[in-house]
């Protein structure tokens, strides 16, 4: 007889678990949330596919910030990496709200970012980096970068159509290799709502 699979929502720590029925209202996952969410529990590499309003940010965030929560806190865990700043901003206040609910914090770096705040962040890092892959770039190219990066254990990356077939995708190329020399285990998460080439986006990520 075949042993029931247990859910991934069932997966999450109890404060996770509790954080979403209490804050957002919401007694399941839905099927993207739970499928992407074993694999990423499962320490796999993951191209979540799902429509507009899908459910993909949460399928990613969730798992990561369960696997967070067991982590020491103030280090630098995932990083989300965005096309553009508009997205990053609109994201922000969600993703910050979402660390906020299990006692996690969140960090937007970007062009508009000043410097103080970011040798802040250096300084005093915290569990979720929000970026571009220019400003990431700058990030790895730091002679201290190692320290930085040496506890990271995620790194998602939204929209990730709209760096495939690009320019960008081959500094994301570089920074990816490089911060998996910082840290050799780190997983990848691409999402999106557009992408046509689904073999093409897995061998790439």
């Amino acid at each position: 007889m075949q042993a029931t699979r247990r859910s991934t929502f069932s997966r999450f720590p109890p404060r996770l678990q509790e954080a979403i029925v209490s804050r957002l209202g919401w007694t399941s996952l839905r099927p993207v949330q739970e499928e992407a969410g074993a694999a990423i529990l499962d320490g796999k590499n993951a191209v979540v596919l799902a429509p507009t309003a899908g459910g993909k940010t949460e399928a990613s965030m969730f798992p990561l910030l369960a696997q967070l929560m067991e982590r020491p806190h103030r280090a630098l865990g995932a990083i989300y990496i965005a096309p553009i700043k508009a997205l990053l901003n609109n994201q922000a206040q969600r993703l910050g709200m979402y660390c906020e609910m299990v006692g996690l914090d969140r960090f937007l770096w970007h062009g508009d970012v000043t410097a103080s705040e970011r040798k802040r962040f250096l300084k005093e890092p915290c569990e979720l980096l929000m970026t571009t892959p220019e400003s990431l770039a700058l990030m790895t190219s730091y002679e201290d970068a190692d320290q930085y990066f040496k506890h990271l254990k995620y790194v998602v990356i939204d929209e990730l159509h709209a760096f495939l077939h690009t320019k960008r995708a081959d500094l994301l190329s570089l920074n990816l290799e490089r911060l998996r020399s910082f840290a050799p285990k780190v997983k990848r998460v691409g999402l999106s709502a557009t992408l046509a080439d689904k073999k093409t986006a897995k061998d790439w990520l």
